[in-house]
């Protein structure tokens, strides 16, 4: 079975799953933030395409009085801060997957304003599709630095396999019902890259 044919079926059968899940999230979120559902953000994708990231908003719209947005902490809220503990957040993706955007495994889509800061060998890995879940994301997720999620990332573009990629699926499970490498002591996201 190709990857492609593989994300394609488990995307079909986990949205199916969790269909009434995501229809209670979507009410809920469309009540908790006047109508906005989903976040929408651009990502960088394969050979860094850009492409629309989906997931369920997890943070409010709320300004400083100058207009600005607050600081992630004060925006999250608190069925935000369960969404994101539990990944439940990132189930939209499935959608990204189905799209041909996304893999269920690979290095994770971040902002296209990274792209020239990367090293060559950082660069490698837009190789892939990136993914939902990745050897970074099993590794540590926010709690370790971006040059070992780098490495990381290198490492599975370049020995990648089916057999890596279901063990990345099974390692994926353990952190998410243990909410483990889920670093909230500062900030809610992890923080930005700078070269």
């Amino acid at each position: 079975m190709t990857k492609r044919l593989f994300d394609l079926i488990v995307s079909f059968v986990l949205l199916v799953f969790f269909l009434p899940l995501l229809l209670l999230i979507s009410v809920l979120l469309f009540w908790e933030y006047k109508g906005k559902v989903f976040f929408i953000q651009k990502r960088a994708g394969k050979n860094g395409n850009i492409f629309y990231l989906l997931k369920f908003k997890t943070m409010s719209d709320t300004c400083s009085d100058d207009g600005r947005l607050l600081a992630d902490e004060y925006r999250l809220t608190p069925i935000g801060a369960g969404l994101r503990k539990t990944s439940l957040d990132e189930l939209p993706q499935l959608i990204n997957v189905i799209k041909g955007e996304m893999s269920l495994v690979g290095p994770r889509p971040l902002l296209p304003e990274y792209l020239p800061l990367y090293s060559s060998e950082q660069n490698k890995r837009h190789e892939v599709l990136p993914g939902i879940t990745g050897l970074a994301q099993v590794k540590g997720r926010n709690t370790i630095d971006w040059n070992t999620k780098f490495k990381y990332d290198v490492w599975y573009v370049r020995n990648k396999n089916f057999l890596l990629d279901l063990k990345i699926l099974l390692w994926t499970v353990k952190p998410i019902l243990m909410r483990e490498n889920i670093n909230f002591n500062n900030t809610v996201s992890a923080e930005r890259f700078t070269g």
